[in-house]
C-alpha cells in the first residue's frame, strides 16, 4: 500500500508540473512564439471599455486609402515597428484650436465609478486621487500613424492588459514625454508597447490600408517637452501646441519649412562603437637611480650690427654622456648693446576703424526646426505605396 500511494503521489506531481509548464511557460517568451494583436479602428471602442468615447469627431477625420495598398495586408504577423521620438514635428496631427478629446468629460466618467478610478490608475501608474490632475496634465491630438501600444481594458473590477494596433486618426492623449496615454474612443490608459520578439497574431478586421510594416512604436523622449510641433490635419500646416493644452493656445508656425506629406522618419540603430586597436603611448618613468636634475643656464648674446660676429667659447667641460636620467637645460638670449640712443618716432599710430566699418554677423543661421525631420499627409496614410520600409 505504501508503495502504491507513493506512486499514485508521484504521478500526479508529473501532471502538475506539466500542467503548470503548460499553462505560464512553454513558448509563450520563445524568439519563436506567436502573440495576439488586436487591431483597433479610429471609433471602435474595442474589448473591455473604461468609459463612454470623448473623442471629438471633428479632428479624427477617416484616413484614405492610399493609392494600390489594396485591402489586404501582405505583411500581417511580422514582429518588427518603426520607432520614432514622442517629439517628431508630424508625428501628431489635429485642428488648431479644437481639442480632439474632452478631458472633462472623461474625469466625470471616471469620478461616477469609484472601481474605474481605482483600476485607470493602477494602469496608468498613478495614485486614484491624482486621476484629475494626470488627465488635465495630458495633451489632446490625433495619431498620423498606425502605432502599436499597450492598451488596457476594464473587466471584474479590474484592468486588463493587451497589445493593440491603434489606427492612423485615432484621438489621444499624449504626456510631456510625447508618449500616447489614453484612447480617447474608450478611455483605456495606454502604455508602451511590450517587447516581444516573435510574430504576431493579428486579431480583428484590418482596416483599408493597414499594413503590419508601416506600424510605429513611439519612445517616449528622455526630457520633458513643453511644446509639441503638429499638423493642422485641416489645411496640412504647422501648429504648436503647448503640453497639457486643449488647443486654445496654439500657434501658427509658418516658419517651419518641412514637407507636412513626408512620413515621420525612424530612429535608426545605433552603430556600435569601435574598440581603438593602437596601444596608448607613454613615457618610460626615470630610474629611482637618478638624482634630482640642476637646471644649467646657457645665455648667449646677439652681436652688435657694427661689431664682427665672435664665435662661441668652447665648453669647459665635456658632455656628459647619455644616461637615462632627465635633465634640465635653458638658453637665453641677450639682445644687442644700443650703441646710440633712437630718436623717438613721429608717425602716428594709425588711426581704428570706426564703428561703422566693423564686419557685419553672418546672416545665414540655421533654422530652429531641421529640414530633415519628417511628418505626414493630411489624409493620415503618411507612407504611400512603397512596401519598403526600416525595421528598429
Amino acid at each position: 500500500m505504501p508503495s502504491t500511494l507513493r506512486t499514485i503521489a508521484t504521478a500526479v506531481a508529473v501532471l502538475s508540473v506539466g500542467a503548470f509548464a503548460a499553462g505560464c511557460g512553454g513558448g509563450a517568451n520563445g524568439a519563436d512564439s506567436r502573440q495576439d494583436l488586436t487591431l483597433q479602428p479610429i471609433a471602435a471602442q474595442g474589448p473591455d471599455p473604461f468609459t463612454q468615447s470623448t473623442a471629438e469627431s471633428t479632428a479624427t477625420p477617416t484616413p484614405a486609402t492610399p493609392p494600390g495598398s489594396g485591402r489586404g495586408n501582405p505583411t500581417a504577423g511580422l514582429s518588427p515597428a518603426r520607432t520614432v521620438s514622442g517629439s517628431t514635428p508630424g508625428l501628431y496631427g489635429g485642428t488648431q484650436s479644437v481639442a480632439s478629446c474632452d478631458v472633462e468629460k472623461q474625469i466625470r466618467f471616471l469620478g461616477g465609478d469609484r472601481a474605474k478610478n481605482r483600476a485607470f490608475a493602477d494602469a496608468a501608474g498613478i495614485g486614484p486621487g491624482s486621476v484629475a490632475g494626470f488627465l488635465r496634465g495630458l495633451t489632446p491630438v490625433v495619431l498620423r500613424a498606425d502605432t502599436r501600444v499597450t492598451n488596457h481594458g476594464f473587466r471584474d473590477g479590474s484592468a486588463t492588459s493587451f497589445q493593440s494596433v491603434l489606427q492612423a486618426g485615432t484621438a489621444v492623449l499624449v504626456d510631456d514625454h510625447g508618449a500616447p496615454r489614453v484612447r480617447c474612443a474608450c478611455g483605456n490608459p495606454l502604455k508602451p508597447p511590450n517587447a516581444h520578439q516573435g510574430n504576431w497574431n493579428d486579431k480583428g478586421k484590418p482596416w483599408p490600408g493597414y499594413r503590419g510594416d508601416r506600424v510605429i512604436v513611439v519612445r517616449p523622449t528622455t526630457v520633458v517637452v513643453n511644446n509639441l510641433i503638429i499638423v493642422n490635419v485641416v489645411n496640412n500646416t504647422w501648429i504648436e501646441r503647448q503640453t497639457g493644452d486643449d488647443g486654445q493656445r496654439d500657434r501658427r508656425r509658418p516658419d517651419i519649412h518641412i514637407d507636412p506629406v513626408r512620413p515621420p522618419v525612424p530612429e535608426p540603430p545605433s552603430p556600435p562603437a569601435s574598440p581603438s586597436t593602437s596601444p596608448p603611448v607613454t613615457s618610460p618613468p626615470p630610474s629611482p637611480d637618478c638624482p634630482t636634475p640642476t637646471p644649467t643656464v646657457t645665455v648667449t648674446e646677439t652681436p652688435s650690427p657694427s661689431a664682427p660676429a665672435t664665435p662661441p667659447a668652447p665648453p669647459s667641460e665635456p658632455a656628459p654622456a647619455t644616461s637615462g636620467c632627465p635633465t634640465a637645460t635653458a638658453t637665453v638670449t641677450a639682445p644687442p648693446p644700443s650703441l646710440s640712443p633712437s630718436p623717438p618716432s613721429s608717425s602716428p599710430a594709425p588711426d581704428a576703424s570706426p564703428p561703422g566699418d566693423l564686419p557685419s554677423p553672418p546672416n545665414d543661421l540655421p533654422s530652429d526646426v531641421p529640414s530633415g525631420l519628417p511628418s505626414g499627409p493630411d489624409d493620415y496614410d503618411i507612407y504611400g505605396p512603397s512596401p519598403e520600409s526600416e525595421n528598429v
